[in-house]
């Protein structure tokens, strides 16, 4: 499932959490609005990408600008695709240098998150001493994007039902051919750059907009996948690291089976919490206790998968769906309510508010229209960082595994293999552990109930990178900075702002 911290902001969006917030109003931007680069020695073929000017134009509240990279960074010269940046400058004086936020995804836009959730993402007194910089990665976004279907065809992909019964020939088939037909609109509309949207080469473009910026060390905060993200740049160029914060961490050694398990896992107990929690109050839609309370949730999951619900535009809620529409609310504990909402209308046979909590999940409007790309370059990314079995007894038996170790999230995880095994780029990298020797100290945040990025990743990470520093958080949800946990956020602004590195996990 997507990892991504702009989830947050987008249910906060939607009314189901108020902790995003946005850029003061007619706050001018101070000066300069140009950014010289470091001009640092690089190889030739990379010179003119190194050595390039930044204009920033104003964007509202906000600085914009466009820095080209290299399309194959193998192969400098084979063309060239563009990166979207947003930046709100220092607030105040005595500044650090840039702090690139990335939110997460794969394919989450680091762009809309600065411009519609910068208080959510970054501190006010980071903001007081940081260039904050919001980027679209390769592929994604206002960057030139991956592009697959329209909106309609968009729908059919995710919403549709398929004919044949899971897990047998039939529906694997049925599935294998809608993925291929995805994967070769996705060549169409975008061309090379999607077999170039891999998270060595958005690192390494990472590394130029440090340059560009004109800083000589990456200063990053990255969320969920933006902890791949960084720790993938540590790795490459662990001479460079300046103050690296990895918030929600993932495991670059773990594979597409080991995650897609791990999550399983991790949603599942939070479903388990969530229940815990509603069967405490009084408008919670079911009774007794929560064994019973999740045996009642697998019935309603097997109750739509055979008989789908048709919502009020036309589409109908399958089992994938309202996973999907369960998933949403667990990334934060401050939705389960609107969690419980929704169950009871899908038990009065209503499918719109689940549908509506899916539609938020991939971006879709309430039109019909998708706000922007973070489903095709999910896809993408995932593809070519990832190898995939396409043997139908190995995607059985990993489906079987996941069905035993998550009950009732699990039977809906598995076969995740379908979807990249016929793609038109093939991963060429194992997953591998990342020590980036050298590197100055990074902190690697955990929060022990994180259903989307597993506590025990963070540890992992931890333990590989040879300057990971490993903080923690007892709590729910996905992520822990800027999530009102004042240990956290004093432990991570602490060192973004002095390089205070905790001597021990402070277990927040």
């Amino acid at each position: 499932m997507r990892r991504s911290r702009r989830l947050l902001a987008a249910i906060a969006a939607a009314g189901a959490l108020v902790l995003t917030g946005c850029t003061i109003p007619g706050f001018l931007q101070s000066e300069p609005e140009r950014s010289e680069p470091t001009g640092e020695s690089v190889d030739a073929e990379l010179e003119p990408f190194y050595s390039q000017v930044l204009e920033w134009q104003s964007c509202d509240d906000f600085q914009c600008t466009t820095v080209t990279a290299p399309l194959d960074w193998d192969d400098p010269s084979a063309g060239e695709t563009e990166l979207a940046l947003i930046r709100q400058t220092a607030r105040g004086g005595d500044r650090i240098g840039s702090l690139l936020v990335n939110p997460g995804g794969p394919g989450g836009s680091g762009y809309d998150f600065i411009a519609e959730s910068i208080d959510f993402a970054v501190g006010p007194e980071l903001q007081q001493r940081y260039h904050v910089v919001g980027f679209d990665p390769r592929g994604v976004g206002r960057s030139t994007p991956v592009q697959c279907f329209d909106a309609a065809r968009m729908d059919e992909y995710l919403f549709g039902i398929p004919e044949a019964e899971r897990g047998t020939d039939a529906w694997i088939a049925e599935v294998g051919a809608a993925a291929q037909e995805f994967g070769a609109a996705c060549a169409e509309g975008t061309g090379e750059l999607l077999g170039n949207v891999d998270t060595v080469s958005a690192a390494r473009d990472l590394d130029l907009l440090r340059a560009v910026l004109g800083d000589d060390e990456l200063h990053f905060l990255g969320y969920s996948y933006g902890t791949f993200l960084g720790a993938t740049y540590a790795g490459l160029y662990p001479d460079r690291v300046g103050r690296l914060v990895l918030d929600g961490a993932i495991d670059p050694s773990a594979s597409n089976d080991e995650v897609t398990q791990a999550q399983a896992i991790g949603f599942e107990k939070a479903l388990r919490a969530y229940l815990a929690d509603c069967l405490t109050g009084s408008d919670c839609p079911f009774s007794g206790t929560v064994d019973d309370a999740a045996d009642e949730v697998a019935r309603l999951l097997a109750s739509v998968e055979q008989s789908p619900i048709r919502g009020s535009d036309g589409r109908y809620l399958g089992a994938d769906s309202l996973v999907t529409a369960i998933i949403f609310p667990l990334y934060s504990a401050e939705s389960w309510s609107y969690l419980s909402e929704m169950f009871e209308s899908v038990m009065f046979g209503e499918a719109d508010t689940a549908l509506a909590f899916a539609d938020l999940y991939y971006g879709r409007e309430s039109g019909g229209t998708y706000r922007d790309n973070s489903t095709e370059a999910f896809r993408a990314v995932n593809c070519l960082d990832y190898t995939y079995d396409a043997d139908v007894s190995s995607m059985r038996e990993s489906a079987a595994e996941l069905a035993e170790a998550a009950p009732i999230i699990g039977p809906y995880f598995g076969y995740g293999d379908i979807g990249c095994a016929a793609w038109p780029y093939q991963s060429e990298s194992e997953r591998a552990a990342i020590s980036a020797e050298g590197a100055a100290p990074i902190l690697v945040i955990g929060t022990t109930g994180d259903p989307a990025t597993p506590y025990q990743w963070a540890v992992a990470l931890a333990e590989q990178l040879d300057s990971g520093v490993l903080v923690s958080y007892e709590g729910e949800g996905h992520t822990a900075y800027r999530k009102s946990n004042a240990c956290i956020d004093a432990t991570v602004e602490s060192f973004l702002l002095d390089g205070t590195v905790p001597e021990a996990d402070p277990q927040c």
